[in-house]
């Protein structure tokens, strides 16, 4: 008989294993790119994708259980190659409940271009309060010492320096790699990584008619967020 346990793990593998498809389905990911992670903060284990194992071959049962120490837990199979940069997030951030990671075409983009992506309208303002952030390039030495580790490292350290909620401002690119993002459970992580992709491709288009172009005002910032996010949100069914 299953204990509390066992049933929150294989319900944190379901949501795992569903998210990780889709990332597939809404064209986020490419052969075996990416990777949804999901943690149950009461035991501190994750689920995570296992590496290199295309998407048409995931079950449930193949997502990789681990800890916060990056331990396998119950499985033969490598976690993502990301763990580390998940599991860095996860203790940076404790009220997260998942972790994103794309090359998604857009978003991948201004990462390598190692711009972060402007707050130019209401549609990004409707889900981030700011521009996204783009980390400092990793140096030779975060490479050598830890890379995936250090990877988490500096999406912390870029919203620590740029004073940052992420409560508020859910993804970051890593400049030179591509997008992360969370959220408080898979399913939230997903639609954060699906918004931040058609976020990413208008601002590439905007920028093409107007390189000038800089954040739109706090004002309007403000009241878009806030009407779907604040204490006062009014956006949709109560």
């Amino acid at each position: 008989m299953e204990n509390t346990l066992d049933k929150r793990l294989k319900k944190l593998k379901e949501e795992v294993y569903i998210s990780n498809i889709e990332l597939v389905k809404k064209n986020l990911v490419v052969f075996t790119f990416g990777n949804v992670s999901g943690i149950d903060r009461k035991s501190g284990i994750i689920a995570i994708k296992p590496s290199g194992v295309d998407y048409d071959k995931l079950t449930p049962e193949t997502m990789v259980l681990v800890d916060l120490e990056g331990n396998k837990i119950d499985s033969n199979l490598n976690p993502s190659s990301d763990t580390k940069t998940h599991i860095k997030l996860y203790k940076a951030f404790p009220d997260i409940g998942s972790v994103v990671h794309t090359h998604s075409r857009f978003a991948t983009s201004w990462a390598q271009a190692k711009k972060p992506i402007l707050c130019l309208g209401t549609t990004h303002a409707d889900y981030f309060y700011g521009e996204i952030p783009c980390t400092e390039v990793i140096s030779d030495e975060q490479i050598a010492k830890d890379y995936e580790e250090e990877t988490g490292n500096l999406i912390v350290e870029a919203f620590k320096n740029k004073g940052i909620d992420y409560h508020h401002i859910k993804a970051c690119l890593v400049s030179s790699h591509g997008p992360f993002t969370w959220g408080k459970d898979p399913e939230e992580a997903v639609f954060i990584s699906s918004i931040l992709e058609e976020i990413a491709q208008m601002n590439f288009n905007s920028i093409l008619i107007n390189p000038k172009l800089e954040n739109t005002k706090k004002t309007l910032i403000d009241k878009h967020y806030l009407r779907k996010h604040g204490k006062h949100a009014y956006y949709g069914q109560q």
